[in-house]
């Protein structure tokens, strides 16, 4: 009579477990792009097709032996790139990219943010019930050491 039940309970731990696996695996890689674009050099803000951006991205993203993707489904596309600087007030807001045509260049950013603002579907698995995908969205701030163009 309640083996049903404890069968239920066992595959919603397992649910759990997995999910919480995934968003530990999703912020590691945030967290590894972020920490790789901060310490860059030569990055370019003002093209967002830089070639050292966009390698620190798939780099995150893959697996370093054999190419592969990390997470089923996740791409470099879907990680977005942001950079945040302090204002003449002291508040944290948007870089200024008013230079970008000239030669200046972007500012300086003093924080470097990666996130997955869409989300990764995942969806949980549990007989007989159904349930909504899950969107994760990690996020990550750190500060920008490296340099820029």
């Amino acid at each position: 009579m309640w083996m049903p039940v404890l069968l239920l309970l066992i595959s919603g731990m397992v649910q759990f477990g997995r999910i919480t696996y995934l968003n530990y695996v999703l912020q590691k890689i945030v967290y590894t792009a972020a920490r790789t674009l901060a310490t860059s050099q030569n990055l370019n803000f003002c093209d967002p097709a830089d070639a050292v951006a966009q390698a620190a991205l798939t780099n995150a993203v893959a697996d370093p032996a054999t190419g592969q993707p990390l997470v089923l489904n996740l791409t470099s596309d879907m990680l977005v790139v942001t950079t945040r600087c302090y204002d003449a007030t002291g508040a944290l807001g948007t870089c200024d990219v008013s230079g970008c045509g000239g030669v200046t260049g972007a500012q300086r950013p003093d924080f470097i943010n990666v996130a997955i603002p869409d989300g990764y579907s995942f969806t949980l698995r549990i007989p007989f019930v159904q349930f909504n995908p899950v969107l994760l969205r990690p996020s990550i701030t750190v500060p920008f050491g490296g340099s820029t163009l």
